[in-house]
This record gives structure tokens, C-alpha cells and sequence, in this order.
């Protein structure tokens, strides 16, 4: 069946999984899965023995996975994590679809969950396919007006070409830029999480692999929605410590 959303809005169920009576247990599985990664424990086998316990549904378990990590990652990524405020004249590489589909997320109303790294991510998954909705220009006109006031020198937006449609939103980038007078290039790449992990220029992701492998990144996402979309959804665990008790 093709894929007829135009908005990147939430899951019908979300109300419901993310509701703030679950919020407790929620915060509780990204405690104990964090202490779980952070004592070596196989990521699917502690998730699974973290989602059986709390009796929670798959999409709260990918919520709880995309929040959660060891504390060794924690420390990483705080460490190479560049202050927005440092930014100025700094060239920038950005995960495309990262990024994009996250503030999309954002202006639509659906679900962002800030992790203990402080990263900003959506529940979104394109399966190989990524379809333009209202709120693609509206989300790349924001993110340009916010790298614009935090005056960024230029940026590599990184699209994965194995992505269906990942030309034309390449391309619609590449004309917002024109039309705005921002200094964007923008690639297609086999392999975007390869490229960043080894760039040498600041990266904007949150994408945990590149996050744990890059030499400095920018926790833009989390900067552009905060200043950008104060209304949106946000469940925050970014001040999760060990499991009580």
C-alpha cells in the first residue's frame, strides 16, 4: 500500500503509550536498560528483559532503546558534544534524514524524546522510503533560520541514496538555500553513518553509532526545536540516573 501521509505526525497510539500515567514506568526502562548496556549486557537480550518486566509494547521499547544508553557513551558523547554557542563560522556535516524527519516531527506534533545524551530523536521510520510532507520546507526554512542566527559559515547536508526520493528531497534542500541565500551543498551518499563517523568537521546527528564514533558533533535537533517549536512533544529523559532500588 503507498505511503499517503502528509504530515509527519504522531502515531494513532502514541497518546495513549506515551501518555504522562506511563511516564514513571518509561523512565524507569530507560534507567534499568541504561544500567544493563553500562555492565555489558547485549542490547537485545537487556531491552527484551527491560520491556517483559514493565509489560511494554514494542513501540514504547523502541522509545525506551532510542533514550537509553551505557554510561561510558554518556561521558563520550557529553565530551565531544560542541556548545551551540561555539559555533559561529564553523562549517557543518548533517545527517539528512536525521535531522529533517526529527524537526518535521516536531512542527507535525508527534512524539520527540530527549535521551540521556541529551539528544533530540523522533519515532519516525522511513523503511527505505522517504515521502515529502507539509512540513518538509516549513522544517528545512526553520533549521536555516536557526543555523543562520547561530551565523554557521556553510553545511553538507549527507542524504542516504539507497532511500527512495532521496534525490528529490535533496534537491528541494538545495533550492530553499538558493531561495534563502545559505550556503548548503547537498550529497547523496551510500553510506552517510560511514562518512560522518570519520569527518573532521562538527556533525549534526543522533544517530548513536556516528555519535559514539565522530570527533565532535552538535546537538542542533534539541537546539531547533527547543527555540523553534516550543509547543511540541517532548518526553525528557535526559536527567535519568541508575535504577531505584
Amino acid at each position: 500500500m503507498p505511503d499517503k501521509r502528509r504530515h509527519r505526525g504522531p502515531h494513532p497510539a502514541d497518546p495513549e503509550l506515551f501518555a504522562s500515567g506511563r511516564y514513571g514506568d518509561l523512565r524507569r526502562a530507560v534507567a534499568d536498560l541504561s544500567w544493563l548496556l553500562t555492565r555489558g549486557y547485549a542490547p537485545t537480550a537487556a531491552l527484551k528483559l527491560v520491556g517483559d518486566r514493565l509489560r511494554l509494547t514494542q513501540r514504547q521499547r523502541d522509545g525506551v532503546m532510542r533514550s537509553a544508553c551505557a554510561d561510558d557513551a554518556l561521558a563520550g558523547r557529553r565530551e565531544r558534544c560542541l556548545p551551540v554557542d561555539q559555533v559561529a563560522g564553523r562549517h557543518l556535516e548533517i545527517d539528512g534524514f536525521n535531522l529533517l524527519t526529527t524537526v518535521e516531527a516536531a512542527l507535525a506534533g508527534g512524539l520527540l524524546l530527549v535521551g540521556r545524551d541529551g539528544s533530540c530523536r523522533d519515532l519516525a521510520s522511513m523503511h527505505g522510503s522517504y515521502r515529502k510532507v507539509e512540513e518538509s520546507v516549513p522544517a528545512l526554512e526553520l533549521i536555516g533560520d536557526s543555523l543562520a542566527r547561530l551565523e554557521v559559515a556553510s553545511c553538507r547536508w549527507l542524504f542516504d541514496r539507497p532511500v527512495s526520493n532521496s534525490g528529490r528531497i535533496a534537491q528541494i534542500t538545495r533550492d530553499v538555500a538558493a531561495e534563502r541565500g545559505w550556503d548548503w551543498r547537498c550529497d547523496l551518499c551510500a553510506n552517510p553513518d560511514a562518512a560522518l563517523v570519520v569527518s573532521a568537521e562538527v556533525v549534526v546527528t543522533t544517530d548513536s553509532v556516528i555519535l559514539d564514533g565522530c570527533r565532535q558533533w552538535l546537538n542542533l535537533a534539541r537546539h531547533v526545536v527547543r527555540c523553534g517549536v516550543p509547543e511540541a512533544w517532548v518526553l525528557d529523559f535526559g536527567d535519568v540516573g541508575w535504577p531505584a532500588g
